[in-house]
């Protein structure tokens, strides 16, 4: 009954007096066989009115305590989603933003055969795709600095990490810009070729073999015969 009375207080958006009901369920009723609805709703109650820190404590406890519940893969879903949504632009401190990978990544290993699969990929793909952006406008800004070697440093992390966002590509050309500014001639033409292999339709292309026009012409270096 008090459940019942929770999840109208709940539908009805008066978030405050359902988690007050749900906490009682919850500290009264341990091993009562709603209690993991309870749990459920009271980290949907923080959820509704973005407590997101709050409301992942609530979903964490679910999947800690109640492995054989029912929510379990929509609890693990929303503990990576609240740390989504907590995660800020990509031009700052990434912390939740890796926290929302992990437990994504953690729900995609867990529920392999959950209907959320496919919404769970999607986040997980933008958490990656801002983490990406990051360290891609770190190279930039290096390669803008002419601190060349830091640049291409940023962009191997790109390309390691992150080679199936939309960064690789420019990160592949201008990988190559900066070698050439620091004479690794040798290394830019691997470069440019990983470009115009991988990415045949790609928008660098003619500055590409601009580029690797002027490796052909390179001036000597190091005991180099050219």
């Amino acid at each position: 009954e008090r459940l019942a009375f929770a999840e109208k207080l709940f539908a009805d958006e008066d978030y405050l007096e359902a988690q007050t009901q749900l906490r009682i369920i919850i500290l009264n009723a341990p091993g009562s066989t709603v209690v993991d609805r309870a749990q459920f709703l009271l980290a949907e109650c923080h959820f509704k009115v973005k407590e997101f820190l709050l409301a992942a404590s609530e979903y964490e406890k679910l999947v800690r305590l109640y492995t054989r519940s029912e929510y379990l893969d929509d609890a693990q879903y929303k503990l990576g989603l609240s740390y989504f949504e907590l995660s800020p632009k990509a031009d700052l401190d990434q912390k939740y933003t890796l926290m929302a990978i992990s437990e994504f990544q953690k729900f995609l290993e867990d529920f392999p055969d959950s209907p959320l699969v496919q919404e769970v990929a999607t986040k997980f793909d933008a958490a990656r795709e801002k983490l990406a952006k990051k360290e891609y406008s770190t190279a930039t800004l290096y390669r803008r600095m002419a601190y060349y070697e830091s640049s291409v440093i940023s962009y191997d992390a790109v390309l390691s990490t992150y080679y199936d966002t939309r960064f690789a590509e420019p990160a592949l050309y201008y990988r190559a810009e900066c070698l050439v500014k620091l004479l690794k001639f040798d290394e830019a033409v691997v470069s440019l070729k990983a470009l115009l292999d991988k990415y045949p339709k790609t928008e660098f292309r003619e500055r590409a073999l601009d580029l690797m026009k002027q490796t052909e012409n390179r001036p000597p270096t190091n005991g180099s015969k050219r």
